[in-house]
């Protein structure tokens, strides 16, 4: 993004993710599985392309297939929900015009559907990145904001590159006019 503009936003990336779309999928499959598993052994009929499991007893192993499957339709229902929703998504904007800063995000529906949250820049102190590497690494950007402490900038979900990151933490950095910690 270039900097010649008052306005630096960037789009935060919510649960429409490509993995969420995946692991939507292969639940939903599964759940189907499951499911026809367990219906085929309470009908003796085979439901299943693949698979007979008509020598099952419906207690205990076809009641437990179908539990399962209906706990991985409820799961999958609530990824398809997430996905269709954007929870997550939004935006953080900085306006050099207005001298504000704007953080969007999308939640839930209801009455806190969105989180709209508005800050002068003037009380903006640092950028700060944050980088832990290691089993559960942890690379994030926040915003240090007097007397409110440090404000995430990042989207949750995988780690984002060490490159990206630095070169946005420097990008906003300069845009702001203000120093660069952690790095």
């Amino acid at each position: 993004m270039t900097t010649s503009s008052p306005v630096l936003t960037y789009p935060v990336l919510g649960a429409r993710r490509p993995s969420n779309y995946i692991y939507a999928v292969i639940v939903a499959i599964g759940a189907v599985g499951f499911s026809l598993a367990g219906l085929s052994s309470y009908f003796h009929i085979n439901l299943l392309p693949t698979e007979t499991p008509l020598n099952l007893n419906f207690i205990p192993q076809g009641l437990a297939l179908s539990f399962y499957g209906v706990a991985g339709t409820l799961l999958d229902i609530y990824l398809w929900t997430a996905i269709v929703l954007d929870i997550g998504g939004g935006f953080n904007e900085f306006n050099l015009d207005t001298g504000k800063l704007r953080i969007f995000r999308l939640g839930f529906p209801g009455k806190n559907r969105t989180l709209d949250f508005s800050y002068a820049l003037a009380d903006v102190q640092a950028v700060k990145v944050e980088i832990r590497d290691g089993l559960n690494p942890k690379r994030s950007l926040y915003l240090r904001l007097k007397g409110r402490g440090d404000i995430p900038l990042t989207e949750v979900g995988q780690p984002i590159s060490l490159s990206a990151l630095e070169d946005r933490a420097a990008e906003l950095a300069k845009f702001l006019s203000v120093p660069l910690e952690g790095i």
